[in-house]
């Protein structure tokens, strides 16, 4: 995809951030993934994420990175696959380079490691990003890499191939000068944890989609409630969040790195066999695993 059609696609519809599924070796499982990704892509996501934060990009190697693309594009079909790419800029160079050659549509470039930075380092290390790709970049506004308005603007006007703002900051002052200042410049993607419960919000800011980390176990669902949203059906958007999402959200709250766990306990109980977080995170316990499942059989009834 040239970068026109990559941002057309992020903005189309509902994206998704598939795990990453390890065998009992701690190994990146390509079969099992593959199975995923293909279940997945009868969902119609405008776009899958591989190597992304639910997909544990924070604690894979970079070596490991080009395979889990190639295996993503290779089960996909007609869905564009996006990589996750990050680290410091000398191996986010890198990396964007080998992505490009496993034959990814689209980056999206999540916050640089560790160290708070000004603007002018964050405008650095971004346009340093994009400057060694002919790929589609997309940046994760969050937590260390926040970009001011005036910031992404000259980015935009200095890269081409910037094509997309993804955001989990919360900040919605923030995030609304952004979609005022640079208007269909790029593409807004809400990126919040759980991101079904701040949709609506968003869609005020001007952000037309998001990623939904449930939509890894249950797509149906997911869809159902990005339709009711589109379609300003506020009382089953209102419905499915509190059947599903609100309960899904007190378990996620119950410990560090739930956001990840859970969505993977939760592919999982859809009989992927996707195997365990990796260190630093935690798996759930086994009565969290059961609240999962009873979650996600009422789920049926929700969509």
């Amino acid at each position: 995809m040239d970068t026109q059609e990559i941002k057309s696609a992020l903005g189309g519809g509902l994206l998704s951030f598939p795990v990453t599924p390890f065998d009992s070796e701690g190994a990146f499982a390509p079969d099992v993934y593959a199975e995923h990704i293909e279940w997945l892509s009868g969902y119609n996501a405008s776009a899958l994420f591989a190597a992304g934060g639910t997909g544990e990009m924070f604690s894979l190697r970079p070596d490991e990175i080009p395979e889990i693309v190639r295996a993503a594009k290779s089960a996909s079909g007609n869905v564009p696959i996006v990589s996750g790419c990050g680290w410091g800029s000398a191996v986010a160079v890198d990396l964007a380079r080998e992505i490009e050659k496993a034959g990814a549509d689209g980056i999206l470039l999540l916050p640089h490691y560790l160290i708070d930075a000004p603007q002018e380092g964050l405008y650095a290390n971004i346009k340093a990003i994009c400057d060694a790709t002919g790929l589609g970049v997309t940046v994760y506004n969050r937590d260390n890499c926040v970009l001011e308005a005036d910031t992404l603007s000259r980015l935009a006007d200095d890269c081409p191939n910037l094509i997309g703002f993804k955001d989990g900051t919360g900040d919605l002052a923030l995030v609304r000068k952004i979609t005022a200042t640079l208007g269909d410049r790029l593409t807004y993607i809400g990126g919040m944890p759980t991101a079904e419960l701040f949709a609506e919000a968003y869609l005020g800011a001007g952000f037309t989609t998001y990623s939904s980390a449930v939509f890894n176990f249950v797509p149906g669902l997911a869809q159902e409630f990005y339709k009711a949203l589109r379609a300003e059906k506020r009382d089953v958007c209102e419905r499915i969040l509190n059947e599903f999402f609100f309960p899904f959200m007190d378990l996620r709250a119950r410990k560090p790195g739930y956001a990840v766990s859970a969505i993977k306990a939760g592919v999982r109980q859809q009989g992927f066999a996707v195997g365990k977080v990796r260190a630093p995170l935690t798996d759930l316990t086994g009565e969290e695993e059961e609240m999962l499942q009873d979650l996600i059989a009422r789920s049926k009834q929700a969509a």
